[in-house]
């Protein structure tokens, strides 16, 4: 199934009555919770899903949003109606930051049928669309979590691929220079990792861009579907928006989900600063 859905398509499944969970994961990393966001309008129907408890793991060794229990996600899905075949449809404000961990923790524990809304909530309240305030009644799902269905990285080998292969690290420019760390203790990067920030991978409207300018893009950075790839952020959720977009340039990559927030944890890893 393709990983994006564009809102007239969405809108029209909806006007059809066609049985769509919408999961409003709207999360900001500094500034007011997503559930605030979600009360004061949502996409009718809609359920909210909390990243931080229902997506991650307590932040600890394993990084700030390592991956979840499989009985904590896979409850936390069934409460959001989450059925096992059932069409899942994941958003946030616009640029899919954070709905596209939503995706990538559905497809590694399974769930083969969920998409994101590509622009977000934004772009569905520009199209003229109607949103809500009302929380719906949910019937508990019957999804199962499965994990292992996409590749994972840990540490050992993060270091190995930005070595053989081709390691992406997600975060701004001057987070991987090391210039900037407003959140790990350690600033820098995992030593032989290409930056490629994630806001490069939509436009201005938070869409992404068409796969051949994201191939364009990856190819630049030597990552192609001919070489091993994986990607890293501060913590695991951006860089499963840039597993989303290489998907998209038909580029099959893994995801070090505990990323830098895991790596900085032993101080016997290297850092990396400058351009690298």
């Amino acid at each position: 199934m393709h990983p994006l859905i564009e809102v007239p398509a969405l809108d029209r499944l909806l006007r059809r009555q066609t049985p769509v969970v919408l999961l409003d994961v709207r999360w900001h990393l500094a500034g007011p919770p997503g559930i605030e966001s979600y009360r004061r309008g949502h996409l009718p129907g809609a359920v909210f899903v909390d990243l931080d408890r229902d997506v991650a793991g307590p932040p600890g060794p394993g990084g700030r949003h390592p991956l979840p229990d499989p009985v904590v996600f896979e409850s936390a899905m069934r409460r959001a109606g989450v059925s096992r075949d059932g069409l899942v449809v994941a958003y946030d404000d616009a640029d899919s930051m954070s709905a596209a961990r939503v995706w990538w923790s559905l497809r590694y524990f399974g769930h083969e049928r969920v998409r994101v809304l590509d622009g977000g909530y934004r772009a569905w309240v520009e199209a003229g669309h109607r949103v809500s305030d009302a929380e719906p009644e949910v019937k508990p799902g019957d999804f199962i979590a499965n994990p292992g269905r996409l590749p994972v990285l840990d540490a050992e080998g993060a270091a190995e691929l930005a070595t053989a292969g081709v390691l992406l690290d997600a975060r701004a420019a001057e987070r991987y220079r090391g210039e900037q760390e407003p959140v790990d203790p350690v600033a820098g990067h995992i030593p032989g990792a290409r930056n490629a920030p994630t806001s490069g991978n939509v436009g201005v409207d938070g869409r992404f861009l068409p796969p051949e300018l994201l191939r364009e893009r990856f190819a630049k950075l030597g990552a192609t579907d001919a070489l091993d790839v994986g990607a890293y952020c501060g913590s695991g959720v951006t860089a499963a928006h840039e597993i989303l977009a290489l998907n998209l340039a038909g580029i099959p990559a893994a995801l070090y989900v505990g990323s830098w927030s895991n790596w900085v944890t032993d101080p016997s890893n290297p850092v990396a600063t400058g351009d690298g």
